[in-house]
């Protein structure tokens, strides 16, 4: 029995990267998915991606960081889909590199407005649909950068760490109410992120992840899979690192 075939999942930021392998691989197992992302010829790709492989899937124009949007995203799923199962909130940015004295006010709120703020009103209104049937599941994308500090990204380090603080809080409240929620920290992943973080030399990153290589945004995918799934039932208000063992340093 495939546990994933006719669930609802919503992903945002799916236009490419993390998000959109996430997206493929739901609809592999038959997943109804709602690739939401703020560039639309990015998501319309993924949606192409899915349907070319006989997969369903819609996209909904999202900036995340808005609320009347993410509001209107939540009623736009269930108006034609009736339903939510799964949500990875998964956009973010990287904002712009800094040290903590030279960080402006505009990047730091910036970044925290998307990844912090804007994650927090997906799952605002996630959970009020989600706690009408009692049932769900929420993966939130932290980062290593939200277990450990990096130099020169202030604000994403602290967005990351706020998010993981997020998902623990919610994961209480929710535990008696069926719906389960936990974040995954990627580490080093081949993304249009990580191009643009170290200027198109990916590989540079590779030497200081024990497994000697940057990770595959499919692998993260998996991750995501496996926590919407009945294989870890027992499992809440988690922070899982999959990053070839960077923070076993």
């Amino acid at each position: 029995m495939n546990e994933y075939e006719n669930k609802v999942i919503l992903i945002t930021g799916a236009g490419s990267g993390i998000g959109r392998a996430t997206a493929l691989l739901f609809a592999h197992h038959r997943s109804q998915v709602i690739v939401s992302d703020r560039d639309e010829v990015s998501g319309f790709e993924t949606v192409n991606k899915i349907k070319e492989m006989g997969g369903k899937a819609s996209f909904f124009k999202c900036d995340i960081s808005n609320e009347k949007e993410v509001q209107e995203l939540i009623t736009k799923t269930i108006k034609d889909f009736d339903q939510l199962d799964y949500a990875f909130n998964n956009a973010g940015i990287e904002g712009t590199p800094a040290p903590t004295n030279e960080c402006t006010s505009e990047n730091w709120n910036k970044t925290i407005s998307v990844n912090l703020t804007g994650l927090w009103l997906c799952m605002k209104y996630e959970l009020q649909e989600m706690l009408k049937y009692k049932r769900g599941n929420i993966v939130n994308c932290s980062s290593i950068a939200g277990l450990v500090g990096f130099e020169n990204i202030p604000a994403y380090v602290a967005s990351k760490h706020g998010i993981i603080g997020l998902t623990k809080t919610a994961a209480i409240e929710n535990a008696k109410n069926g719906i389960r929620i936990n974040a995954i920290c990627p580490g080093t992943i081949q993304t249009p992120m990580l191009s643009r973080f170290t200027k198109g030399d990916e590989q540079s990153m590779a030497k200081d992840v024990p497994m000697g290589r940057i990770g595959k945004p499919e692998e993260i995918a998996e991750a995501v899979l496996w926590l919407c799934s009945d294989k870890s039932s027992y499992m809440t208000g988690q922070a899982m690192a999959v990053d070839g063992g960077w923070t076993c340093h």
